[in-house]
């Protein structure tokens, strides 16, 4: 599955789509800036709580 198609990503994914480490992102799901659901034991990021993230941020930058 391509990372656009993905629904829920893994810590890693965000790692990558964000270019952030492991901490700051577990970092980020801990303060609630990121929002996360648990699966079982796992941990998942919504596709679109990346976007909002994202979109967070560009509003706070301006």
């Amino acid at each position: 599955m391509h990372l656009a198609e993905a629904k829920l990503l893994t810590v890693p994914e965000v790692m990558a789509a964000l270019r952030l480490g492991r901490c700051k992102v577990y970092d980020l799901i801990r303060s609630g800036e990121l929002e996360s659901v648990k699966v079982g034991r796992a941990r998942r990021v919504p596709a679109d709580a990346v976007d909002t993230f994202i979109a967070q941020l560009r509003e706070e930058a301006a």
